[in-house]
């Protein structure tokens, strides 16, 4: 994956937490590329940041939509924030963006 085609060309989405930027791609299947810059603080802040968005992505992998790639940047607050918090964030800009679906099971009961 192209990092800097997909943060020229790709549509972004914000949050006080993350930033989704997500452009298609014709693979067939989905990309991530995490990020976080030195504006959330040193490295071990960055690197935990980081761990916290891949750990809220692994819930929410089978809901998004393939195809597409995604880059997923860090913000300041993220570095205190719990992986509930990210996950709902991420779920809220995948939604925004049209690229979450959640999968409808239905339950046979008899």
């Amino acid at each position: 994956m192209d990092i800097k085609r997909v943060r020229r060309f790709g549509e972004s989405f914000a949050h006080p937490l993350v930033v989704l930027i997500s452009l298609p791609n014709d693979t067939g299947h989905s990309r991530f590329a995490v990020t976080a810059g030195r504006s959330v603080g040193n490295a071990v802040d960055r690197n935990r940041a980081k761990r916290l968005i891949r750990a809220a992505l692994q819930n929410l992998l089978p809901n998004i939509k393939s195809g597409w790639d995604f880059v997923i940047i860090a913000r300041r607050p993220l570095a205190d924030s719990n992986c509930q918090k990210t996950q709902n964030a991420l779920k809220s800009l995948l939604r925004k963006a049209g690229l979450y679906h959640k999968a409808n099971f239905v339950s046979s009961q008899k």
